[in-house]
């Protein structure tokens, strides 16, 4: 089940559900609007191995904006931090975001109970769009968790995303074993 306005309020009331800043206007119908940070980063090697350090190189968006373009992907942050104690977040993109060709993530859509950061967003585009800190990029959803959970994400000894950051963060894949 997904939360609704109602109950994400009464979650964020019990301390379940964090979002800082967090503004009223942006709690949707069963979703809240999250913003576009002012950080962005692209990897610095254009054939990206995934047993290896992909590195990146980040810059802030001017306040005319910038132009992404397509081939291109971008790492992005979410304004918001979240914590997420006892509900399944979804990041979703927002339909006016789609609509001007713009993806948020490549298959990162879902965190984890215990999650406690900010977004880092897979961006990528279809044609050359501008874009600005502080535009509404995507929303979250809440689901229900089933069951009681044994690990949360930020008591786990190998979370690869669990220190606190207001800048994107690259891939960590070649922290995995194989």
């Amino acid at each position: 089940m997904i939360l609704s306005d109602k109950r994400i309020l009464e979650e964020i009331e019990k301390g379940h559900i964090i979002i800082e800043p967090f503004k009223r206007e942006c709690l949707g119908t069963n979703s809240y609007d999250v913003h576009l940070g002012k950080h962005l980063a692209t990897y610095r090697d254009r054939v990206l191995d995934a047993k290896l350090h992909n590195e990146i190189d980040g810059f802030e968006i001017p306040k005319e904006g910038f132009v992404l373009q397509p081939n291109t992907l971008y790492l992005g942050v979410t304004m918001e931090y979240t914590e997420t104690h006892r509900h399944v977040p979804f990041l979703e993109g927002k339909s006016s975001t789609g609509r001007l060709g713009i993806d948020i993530h490549a298959t990162a859509g879902k965190g984890d109970v215990g999650f406690c950061n900010t977004w880092t967003l897979e961006i990528s585009c279809a044609q050359p769009v501008r874009i600005y800190a502080g535009m509404p990029i995507g929303q979250l959803i809440y689901f229900v968790v089933e069951g009681e959970i044994e690990t949360l994400y930020n008591t786990k000894n190998n979370a690869k995303y669990n220190n606190p950051t207001t800048r994107p963060v690259e891939s960590m894949m070649w922290k995995n074993k194989f």
